[in-house]
């Protein structure tokens, strides 16, 4: 047995096609929230190429994407703000987001 098996490059530079639940579960998050914004997130060694989504209050989901492009063009789409995560950073309200629902009791 391998631990360190390789990924088929088939599916894109990730290594993983666009899933179509993960397409739409962001296209849901969209319609119903207002004041979305799109921040990609580069592969890295741990993580694959992600897309996140960040309403006006602050909450976030993200998804994997097969690639950077990917993401851009789904976005351009649904006429969505996309930025880059490394010239952009993280958005302050979805820290606040976080930071609310981290002192939330539970």
């Amino acid at each position: 047995m391998s631990w360190f098996r390789r990924r088929p490059r088939s599916a894109g530079p990730s290594g993983r096609r666009v899933e179509q639940a993960d397409l739409e579960h962001l296209t849901q998050f969209i319609q119903s929230r207002r004041g979305v914004e799109g921040f990609i997130e580069p592969q890295t060694t741990v993580t694959e190429t992600t897309l996140l989504l960040v309403a006006h209050d602050g909450e976030w989901t993200r998804r994997r994407i097969e690639s950077p492009e990917i993401a851009r063009r789904f976005a351009h789409q649904l006429s969505l703000p996309i930025y880059d995560v490394k010239l952009m950073g993280y958005p302050q309200r979805m820290r606040d987001y976080n930071e609310r629902r981290r002192r939330r009791p539970a």
